[in-house]
């Protein structure tokens, strides 16, 4: 299933918007801390990768560190187990009614996604879980870090739950 990009909520978080440089600054941060501490970074006790995409309207590389949950999902409904060569974010934007611009860049150039992680890049294929397995993900990422689950409550968008699964053998 390829990247689906649900409607934009009518309520949310509002996001004060800084100006470029500042916002640049920011994220050149994020980046040089990632790759400086990589393993040992946290948000909300989870664990972070860096991910890269090509900007939907610019046509540049873009990066944002976020969080990541296993990827519990099973081959057969009896058992589920983690896979390793597959990770699961959240595209919650802390709650606003705008999906996160690194969500709409993944859908926009889905061919052209990638993790950085243990200090390896790897390509990746996203793909949005609906229905049951969403349920059953988002379940398990609120277990995790219940935060999430009050970002739910502050918007009336469905949150996207995307699957990155490693397009070839990485290790």
């Amino acid at each position: 299933m390829p990247i689906v990009v649900t409607p934009r909520g009518t309520r949310g978080v509002e996001w004060r918007r800084l100006p470029r440089p500042a916002m640049s600054a920011m994220f050149g941060l994020s980046h040089l801390a990632f790759a400086a501490l990589g393993g040992r970074m946290r948000i909300q006790g989870r664990p972070l990768l860096e991910l890269e995409t090509i900007g939907a309207r610019s046509g540049v590389r873009r990066h944002a560190v976020l969080g990541w949950f296993p990827d519990t999902s099973s081959d057969s409904a009896s058992s589920a187990s983690t896979r390793a060569d597959s990770w699961v974010v959240v595209a919650s934007n802390a709650g606003a009614a705008a999906h996160p611009d690194w969500f709409l860049n993944m859908a926009k150039h889905p061919d052209q996604v990638w993790i950085a992680i243990a200090k390896r890049r790897i390509r990746v294929v996203p793909e949005t879980l609906e229905g049951a397995e969403r349920e059953r993900a988002w379940n398990e990422i609120t277990s995790l870090a219940p935060a999430y689950g009050r970002y739910q409550e502050n918007t009336d968008r469905i949150i996207p739950i995307i699957r990155l699964k490693a397009q070839e053998e990485w290790r």
